[in-house]
């Protein structure tokens, strides 16, 4: 754990954020990253001195990791990061899955050319990205272009419920961001085009079944691991 939180050391916290939020956010963020990896045993006096701050708020931060799901604190042995279950991913790329079809759908019926033009750029990032085995560029390229169909959709609530299960989204794309890459950009150049037609049903079935194999490649990557454990 040592080196991983020495390579992101650029994260260490900083005043005047409330402290154990901004250890929450830090520690959060380490999780999604993969800096921190799943299973792997959190010591508190390392985290508290990579972080910067004292062990108190770590611990606070702990306790409310382990509330959002992000975090395991057993008895007798200590804080371990999450490992998510082929359940539990399913449930929430499900989730997922209904919430960012509407996003399409709407997104198609409000784009307008200068709205296409970015989402061409986005596309065009995250393309490039997977050409340069880049995968830190390439999550966040993906995070951006849905996030912009999110915007484009102009539903607050419907922004809400996206922006809550977005982080995890996030953690569980990050490992299968470059194999599942080609076909996920290919599946976005077809999105964009049926939203640039202002096809609404066409642009909610890409995007459905787009999230759909983003769901069954994750589920695959877990029963393949829990295979080998």
């Amino acid at each position: 754990m040592r080196e991983a939180l020495t390579a992101a050391a650029s994260r260490r916290v900083t005043r005047p954020a409330p402290l154990r939020q901004a250890v929450y956010d830090a520690l959060t963020e380490l999780i999604v990253s993969g800096s921190l990896k799943p299973g792997q045993h959190l010591v508190e006096a390392e985290l508290a001195e990579h972080l910067g701050v004292s062990r108190q708020p770590v611990r606070e931060a702990l306790q409310r990791l382990q509330t959002d799901g992000w975090v395991d604190l057993r008895p007798a042995q200590g804080a371990f990061v999450h490992s998510p279950t082929e359940e539990e991913a399913a449930q929430l790329l499900g989730v997922r899955s209904v919430l960012e079809t509407y996003s399409a759908q709407l997104a198609a019926q409000n784009a307008k050319p200068e709205d296409v033009e970015r989402l061409q750029e986005l596309q065009r990032e995250g393309v490039d990205a997977l050409a340069a085995g880049n995968v830190e560029r390439l999550v966040a390229a993906n995070t951006a272009l849905h996030a912009f169909i999110t915007a484009v959709a102009d539903n607050a609530v419907l922004a809400e419920l996206i922006s809550g299960v977005s982080q995890k989204v996030r953690w569980y794309y990050t490992p299968i961001a470059r194999p599942r890459g080609k076909e996920a950009w290919n599946e976005h150049t077809q999105l964009i085009k049926a939203i640039a037609k202002g096809d609404a049903d066409r642009a909610g079935e890409v995007m459905r079944k787009h999230t759909e194999r983003t769901t069954d490649f994750y589920r695959k990557q877990i029963a393949a691991s829990t295979s080998k454990d």
